[in-house]
């Protein structure tokens, strides 16, 4: 394996070596701001067929938000996040920060990633939610649909990719935030870049606390981010990044049960890669170790008869691997990708008893999965049509091959509009505690398959300031894990089915440097239950910018919304004021409320959200 290895980095780097310089990049709108976004770490972007949407760094500053998944549920329109309470969003029982797109989602079926790294939980295949945190993130890239051509299992609905910040500005530059609200939460953050030349260094830091909306409901979290990036010249690139968060979260659980649950988990995640790029006129590509380590201890509470547990669960997990990527053009108008993904992930779960400390062993499996996968791009007619088509083989050790396709088109009538047609196949293999752990595991479960079908027809007025677009799906998909019971008892089993099919539509209109507006809608139709994703959700937002001053207001709205015993319909309002302190050093103050109204309702079923809360801070830039 080695040797195979070490003859595919040598034939990427040698294909990079012999071109000259140039870079590739797609003009794109990041919802506030038009950019140059250079291309995507493992494929090019202009002829991509898939309905991708960044957050730009301007919408995720203005928000205020200290968690990235808040602003990403506003502005990604078939994104939906479940929410517990005021801050945090634990793992485990009582747990929230679940993420659903086009109603596909939970259970690991959206996947995210850090700087292109896979991030999930091998123990309890439980998304990391807390762990994504705004002060370290540039930008987002998020993939409605499925994007397992790319990133294999896990990204079967879709993915999502934090970008990390880096020092672009020569010199010292950063920030300092602090703010204070409503049930004792507070909120600092601190990050600085420093570049010199070719050499380029940041960290960030971030502390919060809450003691949430209800009694026995506290949270904190403490993280720290640092990178370091070296051009040795305009062609090639190094770098590395390490990233730790520790955190706890309190459950009393349901406010229909008869005794508060007493519950609460800790958890410490850290994450560090290395990486090297290479950028030419011909080829452009990489290569990128990476290692994810995780830790979590949890009393689980009350027992079934209310009786204080005798133990406490705890699990170490990791995620490691590597991936090589390289785009060529062997031809005009045509970008060929090859890249292979080797990964090895797993975990130990035990339990400890309270009194003695002795350790009793509940799983301590490992999976290697290995894939490669190849993608070619041709762009015809003075690149007005782009057609796209490609193919991944992953091996699993646990559950064999799995081939991957995916094909669409990209047809560009004029400059101001764009038509994409999409077919692609999403899969997600199942996680440990599907396989090894408690009553229902069974070690023969198989991947979880959907088929993916959709257009998307985006029309920009540039004169005018508006951007409007729309988007039909069609899912189906089959072979999904559900639990039964079976001669009495329960097992996962390779069961269900599903077909998911809708629409989404988003409009932009900046009219004038003074006002602009947002507004959003998707809907959402299934032929079976699905929990956490609303039928319909509404999102528009005004924002208004005079001189130092800022101000937004925004509104969402759900209806059918499922949870684990009732259907949600609800709406939210907030908003914000910002004020820009004219000096040497930018001051800015703001001041911002949510649920204005004071709607009553719950997302996860018995954690009621809060009423009205108000935040107020400061942020002074360097």
């Amino acid at each position: 394996m080695i040797k195979h290895v070490s003859v595919i980095i040598s034939a990427l780097v040698a294909s990079g070596a012999a071109a000259s310089e140039k870079v590739v990049a797609d003009t794109a709108r990041v919802l506030d701001e038009l950019v140059v976004i250079e291309s995507a770490a493992k494929a090019p972007v202009p002829l991509l067929p898939l309905d991708v949407r960044i957050v730009g760094s301007d919408v995720i500053e203005k928000s205020t938000e200290t968690n990235i998944l808040p602003v990403l549920q506003n502005h990604i329109p078939g994104m939906f996040v479940t929410e517990r309470g005021l801050a945090g969003y634990g793992v485990s029982g009582g747990a929230a920060g679940a993420v659903t797109i086009r109603g596909v989602g939970g259970g690991n079926k959206v996947l995210f990633l850090i700087d292109g790294q896979p991030q999930w939980a091998g123990i309890f295949g439980h998304s990391l939610p807390d762990t994504y945190v705004s002060n370290d993130v540039q930008r987002v890239e998020v993939v409605s649909g499925p994007s397992s051509l790319l990133y294999g299992s896990g990204a079967m609905g879709g993915s999502v990719n934090l970008i990390t910040r880096r020092a672009e500005s020569e010199g010292l530059n950063g920030s300092l935030r602090a703010m204070a609200g409503s049930y004792g939460t507070m909120k600092y953050g601190a990050r600085a870049g420093y570049r010199t030349g070719s050499l380029k260094a940041y960290a960030a830091a971030s502390y919060e606390r809450s003691d949430g909306n209800r009694r026995g409901m506290g949270y904190w979290l403490a993280n720290q981010y640092a990178s370091l990036n070296y051009d040795f010249s305009s062609h090639w690139e190094a770098g590395a990044n390490a990233m730790i968060t520790e955190t706890r979260a309190d459950n009393p659980g349901s406010v229909y049960r008869t005794l508060p649950l007493d519950m609460w988990a800790r958890q410490v995640r850290t994450t560090a890669s290395v990486f090297v790029k290479n950028r030419y006129d011909i080829s452009s590509g990489g290569i990128q170790a990476y290692y994810n380590w995780g830790k979590h201890k949890i009393d689980d509470g009350l027992d079934d008869n209310d009786m204080p547990r005798s133990y406490f669960f705890n699990s170490r997990d990791y995620n490691m691997g590597v991936t090589l990527y390289q785009t060529v053009k062997p031809w005009q108008g045509n970008d060929f990708s090859v890249g292979l993904d080797i990964k090895h992930w797993g975990g130990r779960a035990y339990n400890t008893d309270k009194t003695s400390c002795e350790e009793e062993p509940v799983t301590d499996r490992h999976v290697n999965e290995v894939a490669g996968y190849a993608m070619m791009q041709q762009a015809l007619f003075d690149n007005r049509l782009g057609i796209n088509a490609g193919v991944r083989l992953e091996h699993s050790s646990q559950f064999g091959n799995e081939w991957v396709p995916q094909a669409g088109l990209v047809f560009r009538p004029m400059s101001s509009n764009r038509l994409k047609f999409n077919f692609a196949k999403g899969f997600r293999s199942p996680n440990i505690r599907e396989l090894y752990m408690y009553p229902p595991h069974n070690p023969d479960l198989k991947p979880e398959r959907m088929n993916n079908f959709e257009v998307e027809l985006r029309q920009w007025l540039p004169d005018k300031g508006i951007d409007v677009g729309m988007a039909l799906y069609y899912i189906n998909g089959d072979n999904l894990i559900q639990t039964v019971r079976q001669n009495g008892r329960p097992l996962n089993v390779n069961t269900g089915k599903f077909i998911n099919k809708g629409f989404e539509l988003d409009f932009n209109y900046s009219l004038s440097r003074i006002w602009s507006f947002k507004a959003s809608y998707a809907y959402l139709h299934t032929d079976t239950r699905i929990v956490a994703a609303p039928k319909n959700k509404l999102f528009g937002e005004v924002s208004c910018s005079l001189g130092q001053w800022q101000f937004s207001l925004d509104a969402m709205g759900i209806w059918g919304l499922n949870n684990e015993e009732t259907t949600q319909n609800y709406g939210v309002l907030n908003a914000r004021a910002a004020y820009s302190v004219a000096m040497r050093t930018p001051l800015m103050l703001f001041v911002k409320g949510e649920n204005l109204t004071a709607a009553h309702y719950q997302i996860n079923y018995g954690f009621p959200m809060p009423g009205a809360t108000v935040m107020a801070g400061l942020e002074l830039r360097f």
